[in-house]
């Protein structure tokens, strides 16, 4: 067993162990056969490798992540981006099949679009063999795009990620792995973290009350947890908007992700017919939610601000957006009174620069995606109960808001020191009592 020791001047948390298990190299495969995916068929096999070399400290290394895809003919679907071999070959098939009609142009503009912007990101990590990787990625992703625009896949309220016989999970993960820089990324009391897996395994029930930066945040939090707590990565429950299960680019991602599917407040009346069909949809999503806590063990996270962060206009520094009480405290209730315990957590998230969102909230699905090489962190606090805020108030609403802000304000302290870390370059010095920063995937790659 390999041992994670908190930095001596600034870490109260006792150490945490990492499964020697995780080793250096690893082989993923995932196998097509002919199964059914939601409302679609298939035919072929896909098999899809992925060689993950763990990323080392030492200056000029970093990771290098193959995908390699082989496959055989699928009946009724276009093997337009199954045969890639070049980068024309990519995009003359975008723009052939779009010449054909068989793309909309919006569609093929963003697949275009999508690979200029990941191609110049992965240039930026200075791995080798980028533009084979890059190649071997995007050929994947845009096969999978091109597939949901001939037969999309329609999300139910709880959607289960998708990991046979095409895991849309690992699909995901390898794809935004070759944009973190995992030396200046951080993850922050992973004590905490294994503490939340023990409940979990007792069968308690876990809420994760946290900040939302990216469309890439789910993997971006699974890909810090993978080397310490891969059953929370893989088994968390993301409370989504309805924008990356509608939108073309977004879709074959998010089918590899726990969801539960609802509206966002910010969008629920961008088309004022719609609204009442949009509050039906989001209390048949709260049942089943409800539903799944009665059963424990659920891990789920919210950002109860409802929306991404976005920069401050004027100084262009990110912060956390405000929590909702009324979101936090639902969250609370529905937990409450499942019928079996359950533990509400700070968690805070830094990962802006990987995808940043529109600078303004946009009522038009197909946003610009803006692509970048970046560091990364994830921090999680000690779980926050409401009985100790009810303790200073007997006003059932001015408890309400105390303990929204008593998240809230956990989320922004452990979100300032991720900051120090990554953009201060304090690295693993901007720890402090109440933050510990540590890098697991250095010490499970020794």
């Amino acid at each position: 067993m390999l041992i994670l020791s908190a930095p001596s001047h600034s870490c109260t948390f006792a150490t945490a162990r990492v499964s020697s298990a995780n080793s250096k190299l690893r082989q993923i495969s995932c196998s097509l056969s002919v199964q059914s995916i939601g409302r679609r068929r298939c035919g072929y096999s896909f098999v899809l490798y992925c060689y993950t070399k763990a990323r080392e400290m030492k200056e000029n290394e970093a990771a290098e992540v193959s995908v390699v895809a082989s496959e055989e003919i699928e009946l009724g679907h276009s093997r337009a981006f199954l045969d890639i071999r070049t980068e024309e070959d990519l995009l003359s098939g975008i723009r052939r099949e779009k010449e054909k009609g068989k793309l909309p142009p919006n569609i093929a503009e963003g697949m275009e679009e999508l690979y200029w912007n990941y191609r110049n990101a992965v240039f930026q990590s200075g791995i080798p063999k980028a533009d084979e990787h890059v190649l071997s990625n995007m050929s994947i992703v845009l096969d999978r795009v091109y597939r949901d625009v001939e037969d999309p896949f329609v999300f139910s309220p709880y959607h289960k990620a998708i990991r046979q016989p095409f895991d849309h999970y690992m699909f995901g993960q390898n794809y935004i792995r070759l944009l973190v820089d995992f030396r200046n990324s951080y993850t922050g009391n992973i004590p905490v973290f294994g503490e939340i897996e023990d409940n979990l395994r007792k069968g308690h029930n876990v809420i994760l009350m946290s900040n939302h930066q990216t469309e890439a945040d789910p993997a971006i939090i699974a890909l810090l947890l993978e080397a310490t707590n891969p059953y929370i990565a893989e088994n968390l429950i993301y409370v989504a908007g309805d924008r990356v299960i509608t939108d073309p680019l977004s879709k074959p991602f998010s089918m590899g992700r726990n969801l539960l599917c609802v509206y966002s407040k910010k969008h629920m009346n961008d088309v004022p017919e719609l609204a009442d069909m949009k509050k039906k949809a989001n209390t048949k999503s709260l049942k089943e939610m409800a539903v799944l806590l009665r059963g424990g063990s659920r891990i789920i996270w919210i950002a109860p601000s409802g929306g991404r962060d976005r920069p401050d206009p004027i100084t262009n520094e990110w912060f956390p957006a405000p929590f909702d009480v009324s979101s936090v405290d639902n969250m609370r209730r529905l937990t409450e009174h499942a019928g079996v315990p359950g533990h509400i957590y700070p968690l805070s998230l830094l990962c802006h620069d990987i995808m940043p969102p529109p600078p303004q909230v946009e009522k038009e699905i197909g946003e610009k995606r803006i692509i970048s090489f970046s560091g990364t962190g994830l921090s999680v606090a000690p779980e926050i109960s409401i009985h100790s805020i009810a303790a200073s108030s007997a006003n059932p609403e001015e408890v309400k808001e105390a303990y929204c802000k008593a998240l809230y304000d956990s989320v922004v302290d452990q979100y300032s020191v991720l900051n120090r870390a990554i953009h201060g370059k304090k690295g693993l010095e901007a720890s402090v009592p109440s933050v510990c920063l540590s890098q697991p995937w250095n010490q499970a790659a020794s």
